[in-house]
């Protein structure tokens, strides 16, 4: 997936725990978790927008794109 999900380094640079984020924009810890882990297909604006407030920072400080090279089909040139 080229997405990649930087709330981990963001909760240490904030000195956080996953618990401390969960209460604050409540959402439960296991939530978090697979925030944290990429596990999810999606997050609302409204929950990213909680997490940026709380950890005084932008959404692409959290997320990340990093183009998968080997999924991105060679494009054909033009003769």
């Amino acid at each position: 997936m080229p997405i990649i999900v930087n709330l981990d380094v963001m909760l240490a640079r904030r000195k956080m725990r996953s618990k401390e984020l969960a209460e604050r924009i409540g959402i439960t810890e296991q939530n978090v978790s697979l925030l944290k882990s990429g596990k999810v297909k999606g997050v609302r604006f409204d929950t990213l927008a909680l997490i940026c407030e709380t950890l005084a920072c932008q959404p692409g400080d959290i997320l990340e794109y990093r183009p998968d090279v080997e999924a991105i089909p060679l494009r054909r040139a033009r003769a």
